[in-house]
């Protein structure tokens, strides 16, 4: 990822009310099309100018091209603010995030995300690499706001069930564990979208905890199909022990028992 400092001037008599409004409209339209990661964007008034830095897939990620008609939009009415087009200076890569894909995944992909990742929810299913989402065509509606809005609730659920936080915790849980829940049936029809879109099989990861013992995990079908042979010989990348190729699910051995 890149941090980016970008700066707004104002070239008229404005509030600052109609700026900030501007702003957040243009940067809400940029993270929903995975342009921008991340979800605060502190702005900073320095005289006529507003300042604020933040997290980018690419180098090239605030490049025309890749703007969404949404993203367009809120950058011409930036001028109802009575501010010019925004300046966009590179600060560097974060040696802390992770690097994007460097080419659009070819043979898998998968949707995962955590509530410690902020990078793009789709990952190269050979090296596991975020893939920004702007480069895919447009999931729904002209952007991804779609598959931003799926992680924004996974990532919730996941932080509620990592923290044990009692009733709250096994409903967050139920609805990343269990293909009857809600943000799970929504999950999987993006990944469906995605693969669509893309031509490129799109898996869907489901968490797994909990379990009796090891014997019965190893041997538990696949929760959508019954599919009795879904597990791999080996792990994919660490963490996908299972694959059940007709619902496109990877899944792992309960972390409770592999811990």
């Amino acid at each position: 990822m890149y941090l980016f400092e970008i700066r707004f001037e104002c070239y008229d008599n404005t509030t600052i009310s109609a700026v900030e409004r501007a702003i957040n409209g243009l940067m809400e339209a940029w993270r929903h099309n995975g342009q921008l990661l991340g979800r605060e964007f502190p702005l900073v008034q320095n005289g006529a100018e507003f300042n604020l830095r933040a997290m980018c897939p690419e180098e090239e990620s605030l490049q025309p091209q890749f703007g969404s008609a949404w993203v367009k939009r809120k950058l011409t009415e930036l001028a109802d603010a009575k501010l010019l087009q925004p300046r966009m200076k590179l600060l560097g890569r974060d040696i802390n995030s992770e690097a994007s894909a460097e080419q659009l995944p070819q043979q898998w992909q998968v949707l995962y995300t955590t509530y410690v990742h902020s990078c793009s929810p789709l990952r190269d299913g050979d090296n596991m690499m975020p893939v920004p989402l702007y480069r895919l065509p447009a999931t729904f509606n002209g952007d991804h706001k779609s598959v931003v809005k799926w992680q924004t609730e996974w990532q919730a659920c996941d932080e509620l069930q990592m923290a044990g936080s009692g009733a709250v915790e096994f409903a967050a849980l139920n609805e990343i564990t269990d293909v009857n829940a809600t943000l799970f049936r929504r999950g999987w029809d993006l990944r469906g979208r995605i693969e669509y879109l893309t031509k490129v099989p799109t898996y869907y990861y489901l968490y797994r905890v909990g379990g009796d013992n090891l014997t019965q995990e190893r041997s538990r079908p696949c929760p959508r199909c019954g599919n009795p042979d879904w597990l791999l010989d080996e792990p994919l990348h660490d963490m996908f022990h299972f694959r059940c190729e007709p619902c496109r699910l990877l899944s792992n051995i309960s972390w409770d028992l592999l811990n």
